[in-house]
C-alpha cells in the first residue's frame, strides 16, 4: 500500500536510508515533508514501511524525484517501481513538465523502462577538510541573511525556481550559507559526512571563496561535494582543495517539453541528489 508519507515515519526513513548507507540525517527527512508534505510517499507491506520516494516540484517547470529506497529483504517486488509510478502520476496531474532525477546503476533500468533518458555524469567528491590547507575566507563574504538575493541567480543557474528549498536549507542550516556579489554557498550536516552545496557562482574565484568559507569551519571533518563534471572548473576546484571523486551518479529526465534550461558553468556544488 502506498500512503503519504508523515512525520512519524521519518525512523522508518532512516532504516530505509540506512540499508544503502545514504548520507541523510532525519532532519533531512523532515526538510522533505515541510517542503513538499504532498509529494513523500511510503509503501507498506506486511506492516512494515519497505520503501519511499520525494518529488519536490520547483513550479511546474520542473520536479525532482528522490529518495527512491526499498528495503533489502523486499527488492525484487516491484516496489520501486510502484512508488515512481505514484509520483509520475502525481506529477503529470499538477502539469509538471519535465521530471529529473540522479539514478543509481541500480535504479537506471527501472528509469528507462519508466521513459527518463541520460542527461548528465553527477558525481560525489569527498575529503577529510585539513585546516592547515583550507584557504581563509576574505572579508568581502557576508553571511546570508534571506534568498531574496540569490533567488535570480540560482534560477538561471539552475534553471528552475528553487526559492522554496533555498529558504528551508537557510532556516534550518543558516552556518553554512555565505554570499559574495557573485555567489552563495550553503551546507549541512550528514550522518556519513558534512555536505557542501548547493553553490552557484559566477567564476571558479568566487566558488573559491564560497568554498574556503565551508572548509575553514569543517577542519578535520568529512565533507562531501556533488558535482557536475560538465563544469570543468568545479571538478578542478574541488581537486585543488583535496577532494577525489567517490560516486558516479547519471542525470537523467523525463519530459513534455523542453528541458529547462540553465547554465552548469555556474553550479559549482548541486543540492543534493534528492534535490538536484
Amino acid at each position: 500500500m502506498i500512503r503519504l508519507m508523515t512525520a512519524k515515519d521519518i525512523p522508518a526513513g532512516m532504516r530505509l536510508k540506512e540499508a544503502t548507507g545514504w548520507n541523510q540525517t532525519a532532519r533531512d527527512w523532515a526538510n522533505l515533508l515541510a517542503i513538499e508534505p504532498q509529494g513523500c510517499w511510503v509503501y507498506e507491506a506486511d506492516g512494515v514501511i519497505a520503501g519511499s520516494t520525494t518529488a519536490v516540484l520547483y513550479g511546474q517547470d520542473l520536479a525532482w524525484i528522490g529518495m527512491v529506497l526499498v528495503l533489502p529483504e523486499y527488492r525484487g517486488q516491484g516496489i520501486a517501481r510502484r512508488l515512481m509510478q505514484h509520483a509520475l502520476r502525481y506529477l503529470d496531474e499538477r502539469g509538471v513538465r519535465c521530471v529529473k532525477l540522479d539514478a543509481t546503476d541500480m535504479g537506471k533500468p527501472l528509469y528507462e523502462q519508466l521513459g527518463f533518458v541520460d542527461e548528465a555524469v553527477i558525481e560525489r567528491w569527498a575529503v577529510i577538510s585539513d585546516a592547515q590547507d583550507a584557504e581563509e575566507p576574505e572579508t568581502g563574504t557576508e553571511r546570508l541573511a534571506d534568498t531574496v538575493a540569490i533567488a535570480e541567480r540560482d534560477r538561471a543557474a539552475f534553471g528552475a525556481d528553487r526559492s522554496r528549498l533555498l529558504q528551508r536549507l537557510l532556516e534550518v542550516f543558516p552556518h553554512d550559507a555565505v554570499r559574495l556579489p557573485g555567489g552563495y554557498v550553503m551546507g549541512r550536516p550528514g550522518s556519513n559526512a558534512h555536505f557542501i552545496g548547493p553553490c552557484v557562482a559566477d567564476d571558479p574565484s568566487t566558488a573559491r571563496r564560497l568554498i574556503a568559507h565551508v572548509l575553514e569551519r569543517h577542519a578535520g571533518t568529512p565533507l562531501f561535494w556533488d558535482l557536475l563534471p560538465d563544469n570543468e572548473e568545479a571538478a578542478a576546484l574541488a581537486r585543488s582543495f583535496g577532494f577525489e571523486p567517490r560516486r558516479k551518479l547519471l542525470r537523467m529526465l523525463r519530459t513534455s517539453a523542453e528541458s529547462p534550461y540553465g547554465n552548469v558553468q555556474q553550479v559549482f556544488a548541486a543540492a543534493g541528489f534528492e534535490y538536484g
